[in-house]
């Protein structure tokens, strides 16, 4: 590590209980999990709405299923596709096909056929578990494109006896003459197991891929090292055992979701509550029916919260241990947060090619607030994680104080991408991830994300980091959500634009916003446009997709044929 932070200012903020270092205990995820099986065998492992399976019943479905797996054509290091929701029968494929010597991959329940298309084409797998809503929706149309040698279907259904909650009552069972189903695999196979794989540390367990932001989705190697270490730093860091129940609203195919709800849960042994598709009435409700003591989310998650209307109708007391991570987090919201839940929101920061957390806030504390830029800290590099910011511009160490790139280096940062060695190599160099994010750290080791490097605006030769602007936008009582972009300028070459939603019987103007945050930033730095929306576009794991706003704002100057329409462009301030 370069001389300036060498010395890991941060370790003097970390709890006195908190190590520097920790050991990685388990070869693979299945030993974590086993010794979590072996320890609390008839203990719940997974809630499903008010319906449970002890790790018992997880590791008998779990050992059938990857059986059935092996006489479909499953060979070690074959891959197996997770098209889900969050419902049991994703973590228990996820086991399956560790215990057949497999790869799990990761895969978004939301996406196309275009897009599902390449991400089988992509991993290769010869598997895929979908439901089987999605098999008649997008799989079926795209077995005439692309070969996939076996698909397994399923329902929501499954594994719940106790009632039919609201959001699952139009749900019928399908069968699919094509396809194998999965409850059938499993009654044929009931009481069979393979023999141990031999999976090391640095064998792949999962393809989780990235939101394709700048290019198509890679593939992000996630290892059994990464996932058993920062499974185990997670309930390290937030002192999770048996006695905690964590609440799963990221989905499982998202990293966040894969390590801080089903790693958390193997790791330490407590169940994992599932409920299949985020829904803030079901989720709060959920909360107090299980007594929910972890928690962890994007910030969307808890502003759905606080906005809902029965909010003060459910005990949400028993949730201690309060997360977020996976998109930006103003110091107004957590505030909020806090007194709506009574406790301090945690604020984290990971990336997949980090497999979730590499930065968090110690527990008990809440992070500082830049003066300059007005973010609220993310946290301190956590434990076994190596940190250092560089200048965007030559790479260069820059010193405490000073915006640049955040290198992260650590035993949960990936190997690299699936079959893309070029990409692997201009984002990991010995060890070090390039986040692609703007970042500045304290003499404290406290780290602030500014922006990523591809959202900044040069606005009349200045620059502009949208998540300052935003940031202003959420200290204004009536905002909701915010996201900012830069849109084309004659004078300014760009400026600033702001994408708002309201809160629930707010009425302020585009006029009253600007002038606001006119009152709060430098001239070049406050929005010229401010448009009010319904709601900001995000993806599965709660982040803004500004990338969308640019499109929309594009589309709307030029139209559908590229050419400037003035009749096209609204009245704007």
């Amino acid at each position: 590590m370069a001389p300036l932070y060498f010395k890991k200012p941060w370790l003097k903020e970390y709890e006195p209980s908190v190590k520097p270092n920790i050991d990685i205990k388990y070869n693979n995820v299945l030993e974590m999990f086993q010794a979590s099986l072996r320890r609390k065998p008839n203990s719940p492992c997974i809630g499903y709405f008010e319906d449970s399976l002890t790790y018992q019943q997880v590791d008998q479905e779990s050992s059938a299923l990857a059986s059935a797996f092996v006489e479909l054509g499953l060979k070690p290091g074959g891959r197996v596709g997770i098209y889900l929701q969050n419902v049991p029968q994703w973590m228990i494929t996820q086991l399956a096909s560790w215990k057949a010597g497999g790869i799990a991959v990761c895969l978004n329940p939301m996406l196309k056929e275009r897009e599902l298309s390449y991400h089988i084409k992509d991993s290769g797998l010869t598997i895929l578990v979908c439901l089987e809503s999605l098999y008649d929706e997008v799989v079926s149309k795209v077995r005439s494109q692309v070969d996939i040698p076996v698909v397994i279907t399923t329902n929501e259904l499954l594994y719940l006896s106790k009632r039919i909650p609201d959001m699952l009552k139009g749900v019928v069972s399908r069968k699919f003459s094509s396809c194998h189903d999965y409850s059938q695999l499993i009654r044929v196979h009931s009481g069979q197991s393979l023999a141990t794989p031999v999976l090391s540390l640095d064998d792949t367990a999962m393809l989780t891929y990235t939101s394709g932001t700048t290019g198509v989705p890679k593939g992000a190697c996630n290892t059994h090292r990464n996932v058993v270490f920062n499974s185990n730093l997670v309930c390290h860091w937030f002192h999770l055992s048996d006695r905690d129940i964590i609440m799963a609203p990221a989905p499982l195919f998202h990293i966040t979701g894969s390590i801080t709800g089903a790693g958390a849960g193997y790791a330490s042994g407590c169940p994992v509550i599932l409920f299949c598709r985020f829904d803030p009435s079901e989720f709060l409700r959920l909360i107090e029916y299980w007594k929910v003591t972890y928690l962890v989310g994007a910030v969307t998650v808890f502003i759905a919260c606080i906005n809902h209307p029965d909010m003060k109708k459910y005990d949400v007391s028993s949730v201690i241990k309060l997360n977020s991570g996976g998109a930006p987090v103003s110091a107004a919201t957590q505030l909020q947060v806090e007194q709506a839940f009574g406790n301090i929101l945690h604020i984290g920061y990971g990336l997949t090619e980090s497999t979730a957390p590499c930065i968090l806030t110690p527990f008990g504390k809440k992070g500082p607030v830049d003066k300059k830029f007005g973010s609220l800290s993310i946290g301190v590099p956590a434990c076994n994680v190596e940190c250092r910011i560089v200048s965007t511009e030559n790479g260069e160490e820059v010193d405490f104080g000073i915006a640049g790139e955040l290198l992260v280096r650590g035993p949960m940062i990936v190997p690299g991408y699936w079959r893309k060695p070029e990409e692997t190599a201009n984002t990991i160099e010995n060890g070090w991830l390039h986040t692609g994010d703007v970042a500045i750290m304290d003499k404290d080791g406290y780290v602030y994300i500014v922006d990523r490097i591809k959202d900044m605006i040069i606005a009349s030769g200045y620059k502009v980091y949208p998540r300052e602007v935003e940031d202003v936008l959420y200290s204004h009582p009536s905002v909701r959500e915010a996201a900012v972009v830069g849109v084309p300028d004659k004078y300014r070459g760009e400026t600033v634009k702001a994408y708002v939603a309201l809160k629930q019987g707010s009425d302020v103007t585009p006029a009253e916003l600007i002038e606001y945050c006119k009152k709060k930033l430098a001239a070049y730095k406050y929005p010229r446009q401010v448009e009010i929306i319904d709601e900001v576009p995000k993806n599965a794991s709660g982040k803004f997709l500004r990338r969308e706003l640019r499109a929309i704002e594009k589309k709307t100057r030029y139209g559908e044929n590229g050419e400037l329409s003035k009749a096209k462009i609204p009245n704007r301030l």
